[in-house]
């Protein structure tokens, strides 16, 4: 099968610790014997959990999947700051004894829990941000620092799991494009001790639960066995809000061709609102892609194509 079968769809990668997203999908690429093959966000090589791949016609949906929300499980560590704000970097402030010791567990608590909802949050130097051309940690490893301008974020969910002074572990959800180290440098500030990331796992994305993530070993195994494909997770499955429809005769061929759907091809007689994204089947249960009603023209317009 390796070699002559194409995946078009998503697995649950289990990203382990030591491997940058660009080491899986590399790796992904070696076992699949497939290159079209895309990740949907980076997590830190150090950072672990949940990383979905795309393959084949699955990529198209690497766009969609970055902006779906995250949620982490992180654990903080206070009275200390470094340069890439989590504990590989390089040491630039510690805060006194003293100042630890009257650090209490109310007003961490206050200060963890303020950051829910919307706050403006710095880019850490060390990220693959892109200024003038240059990602950010490119510039960082040169000795170099560049302002940053804020960038809304949404912190959805915050919880603390576990307080061990000077240690926190909290559960967070959260918008694209937040970083966790950030948010622990920011606690750290807020309580004016500092404060850096000791360890972060990614437990979802979206629809994807790190108890059904496989790790690269797994998958290599599952190749082996024959049994891969039902490790892929259909394109469609990520739509699975949207409604079902069907279309008829020569509705197929309109579909084949990406064109515009007329509502009385479909086989169903259902409401649609103006404006509503629908999946469209043909009678065979083919997965065509995802639709969005013109209610003026009762049509079904093509938004995002899976053949």
């Amino acid at each position: 099968m390796t070699g002559t079968f194409v995946y078009n769809g998503i697995i649950n990668v289990y990203k382990e610790a030591g491997f940058t997203s660009h080491d899986v999908v590399a790796r992904l690429r070696g076992i699949c014997k497939q290159k079209k093959i895309g990740h949907t966000g980076t997590l830190d090589p150090d950072a672990v959990g949940v990383l979905p791949v795309c393959f084949g016609s699955g990529t198209k949906l690497c766009d969609m999947l970055t902006d779906w929300d995250k949620e982490y499980i992180a654990v903080l560590k206070l009275g200390i700051t470094t340069d890439t704000q989590d504990l590989s970097g390089k040491v630039l402030t510690q805060a006194e004894p003293a100042q630890m010791t009257a650090l209490t567990k109310e007003a961490v608590e206050r200060a963890v829990m303020g950051f829910a909802g919307a706050y403006q949050q710095i880019p850490p130097m060390y990220s693959a941000l892109k200024v003038n051309g240059k990602k950010l940690y490119e510039l960082a490893r040169a000795g170099k620092e560049v302002e940053r301008k804020a960038r809304p974020v949404q912190i959805k969910e915050i919880e603390i799991e576990e307080m061990t002074l000077p240690e926190v572990k909290f559960r967070v959800v959260c918008s694209k494009g937040t970083y966790i180290r950030t948010l622990c440098h920011d606690i750290g500030e807020r309580l004016s001790c500092g404060g850096a990331m000791k360890s972060l796992v990614r437990s979802r994305v979206g629809i994807f639960r790190m108890e059904d993530a496989l790790t690269l070993e797994q998958i290599e195994r599952l190749r082996d066995e024959g049994g891969l494909s039902g490790a892929v997770w259909s394109p469609d499955t990520v739509f699975e809000a949207c409604k079902a429809v069907t279309v008829t005769g020569p509705g197929q061929r309109m579909a084949e061709n990406g064109n515009r759907l007329p509502a009385g091809l479909l086989a169903e007689k259902i409401l649609l609102a103006d404006g509503e994204q629908v999946r469209v089947y043909d009678e065979a249960g083919r997965f065509y892609g995802i639709y969005q009603f013109q209610g003026e023209a009762c049509d079904l317009k093509p938004l995002k194509m899976f053949l």
